[in-house]
């Protein structure tokens, strides 16, 4: 029909609207903390890119929920603004009958949400973690900027790197001064990085330099040329683990998991496509909107629905953590939201009556 090739038309350039805005938003807000994070040294500055990239995937699910409730809602909402939904109720047609077009936009969206969630952002997350494990395989060479003075935690080292290079993290021209036991050793060496030696020990590795210790024009002044210079800078840690957290584990990994805390995050990821259908379905009855009144109320209510029921959802899923309920426990918000849908579409079928002429219409009828 007519109707539903255009809605179906006006659903999909809007949810690319909204979702290109949500996401830029989003982004950049990201991108400002994680650019804070490397100007002060925390994080290397090439790991910007791949963490916020990493970190849309993960978040990728969420956004596109957001998204498909945000397009029906308000696309609706427009079409009673301009009457449009008058002339189409009018001719024939009932409220009920926008479910299926809806739906037809909402469900392939809903099966991406599904295959994100399951299996693209676990991947995400992990790839994530090892690289930031990785990173500290750099820890207090290249975890600073280059060009910039670093001074570890403890105040008694001061690295300065020109550039990052090669394998392993290696970083090169780079000087070093240590100010432990009460002497003054300043280190200018070609290269260097970070490995493990056989005690699972983490060794800086300097190449190529020139060590100097003590000060200048005193007699036990010491200088010397070295091809290789090793420093143990950390004991009985490894370079790159598995992440153990659960929202790093693959989907099959968590199928048939007796722990709760997998369980917990088994049944929040097949609800993800699940919430997206049920609140496409909600934003039906409320998007709707009375031209005569001139106030856009139900967008507030919308948007205290979608967080009530986002919480609802987290909510269940830390007692499922905490092992206070079943699994089975975060369908039934998934019902319950459902019903209210359900109810509220057959009230908005009913547009001309008011909840006082309503519930007169029951009483009476029984």
């Amino acid at each position: 029909m007519v109707f539903r090739k255009s809605l179906t038309r006006e659903l999909t350039f809007t949810a690319l609207g909204v979702f290109v805005v949500l996401l830029a938003i989003i982004l950049s807000t990201q991108a400002i903390n994680l650019l804070g994070r490397a100007a002060e040294g925390q994080i290397a500055n090439e790991a910007v890119t791949a963490l916020i990239g990493f970190w849309a995937l993960g978040l990728f699910p969420l956004l596109m929920i957001l998204t498909v409730f945000v397009t029906v809602l308000v696309v609706l909402t427009r079409i009673w603004r301009d009457h449009e939904m008058a002339v189409w109720l009018s001719s024939g047609l009932s409220l009920r009958d926008w479910v299926w077009p809806v739906m037809r936009f909402t469900i392939p969206l809903a099966l991406l949400v599904g295959i994100v969630s399951l299996y693209i952002a676990p991947w995400a997350e992990e790839r994530s973690q090892v690289y930031a494990e990785i990173l500290k395989r750099r820890e207090e060479i290249s975890a600073i900027a280059p060009g910039v003075f670093k001074e570890t935690g403890s105040g008694s080292k001061v690295y300065f790197i020109e550039s990052y290079g090669g394998e392993h993290g290696a970083a090169t021209n780079i000087f070093m001064q240590d100010m432990s036991e009460g002497k003054v050793s300043s280190i200018f060496a070609k290269r260097g990085y970070i490995t493990v030696n056989d005690d699972n020990e983490r060794v800086l590795v300097l190449e190529d330099g020139r060590r100097y210790v003590g000060e200048p024009g005193q007699s036990n002044y010491e200088v010397g040329s070295f091809k290789r210079y090793s420093v143990v800078v950390g004991n009985n840690q490894k370079l790159v683990a598995r992440p153990n957290n659960r929202q790093a584990q693959s989907t099959s990994a968590l199928l048939g998991s007796s722990d709760p805390g997998y369980r917990s995050e088994l049944v929040w990821r097949l609800s993800m496509p699940l919430s997206c259908l049920v609140l496409a379905f909600l934003a039906i009855p409320l998007s709707y909107y009375n031209p005569r009144n001139g106030h856009a109320h139900n967008l507030v209510v919308a948007l205290l629905a979608f967080f009530l029921y986002q919480n609802s959802l987290t909510l269940v899923r830390n007692w499922i953590t905490q092992g206070k309920v079943g699994m089975a426990s975060i369908l039934l918000v998934h019902v319950i939201v459902l019903i209210i849908a359900v109810l509220l579409l057959k009230y908005r079928d009913r547009p001309a009556n008011t909840v006082r002429q309503t519930l007169k219409y029951f009483l009476h009828k029984h």
